[in-house]
């Protein structure tokens, strides 16, 4: 073997040493974190809404669905504890929390825990004018949630409106 067939081969020996456990790696993680199906994310944030029987049997067998959101176009995503929230459907909110699923300004304001809704504002005031799905206020999910003292802080707060358009 003479010195230039030597480097060559060890250099390809090292350069496959290096890169074939990361080419390895990110292959077989592709495989494992696969996306979730956009057909059963919509169903599953459609039966979020009002279907508690059908929202526990796809959680049964999709148990990540729980952190999924859809998108309705234009930036107009919703999780299924949202469309819950801005129906004021306290079973399903209640149940997916007890399963994990991460509440937001909104679903407290619906829930009427004003305890830790009026805190949250006092420190970021500017949240007053959030836009939840769909452009639902805060306002919307305190009156849906029939959370009258929210309702009472957040119109003090010059909140009038129950839905602020998605641009």
């Amino acid at each position: 073997m003479n010195r230039q067939k030597f480097i060559r081969g060890s250099l390809l020996g090292l350069t496959t040493t290096f890169f074939m456990p990361a080419f390895t790696f990110s292959q077989s993680s592709k495989k494992s974190l696969g996306q979730l199906d956009v057909k059963l994310v919509k169903k599953f944030v459609t039966a979020g809404h009002s279907n508690l029987k059908l929202v526990k049997e796809m959680l049964q067998e999709h148990p990540n669905l729980i952190y999924s959101a859809y998108d309705w176009g234009n930036g107009d995503f919703e999780e299924a504890i949202e469309g819950a929230g801005h129906l004021g459907n306290k079973e399903i909110v209640n149940y997916l929390i007890s399963q994990g699923a991460r509440p937001n300004l909104f679903i407290l304001a619906m829930l009427g825990k004003t305890g830790l809704v009026k805190p949250v504002l006092e420190t970021y005031p500017e949240l007053i004018q959030a836009k939840g799905p769909h452009g639902l206020t805060l306002l919307h999910h305190a009156l849906i949630g029939e959370a009258s003292d929210l309702v009472d802080y957040l119109k003090e707060k010059g909140l009038t409106k129950r839905m602020i358009k998605i641009k």
